[in-house]
């Protein structure tokens, strides 16, 4: 008679250092996207905050428009290239869309 592991656990003994690897960048990855997206939330939020007056909003656009560009990149290099859905549910305005990837000129 013999013995043979459960099918369930048996491919646990040939995991390859290079699959753990693997396991850890996607953990990475997720835990990057998950910060630049509350980045993005947050500076949005701060901008929506100011009133259309203040002397600060200039500077919040900028930060703005910044954060999201940055979160749009590490959503696109993670193979979400779509942002409709995203656009929507944090709500950013049109003023922060049409300065992405926009530098200030710097002296």
């Amino acid at each position: 008679m013999t013995l043979r592991l459960p099918q369930n656990i048996s491919g646990l003994s040939t995991r390859t250092a290079v699959d753990v690897m693997a396991a850890e960048i996607r953990v990475e990855k997720a835990i990057s996207l998950e910060r630049t997206g509350e980045a993005a939330g947050k500076a949005v939020a701060a901008l929506k905050a100011a009133a259309p007056s203040d002397p600060e909003r200039p500077r919040l656009l900028a930060e703005a428009a910044e954060a999201v560009w940055g979160y749009f990149i590490q959503r696109e290099l993670m193979g979400q290239g779509s942002h409709a859905a995203v656009i929507r549910d944090m709500g950013i305005p049109r003023e922060v869309i049409a300065r992405l990837g926009a530098r200030p000129k710097t002296e």
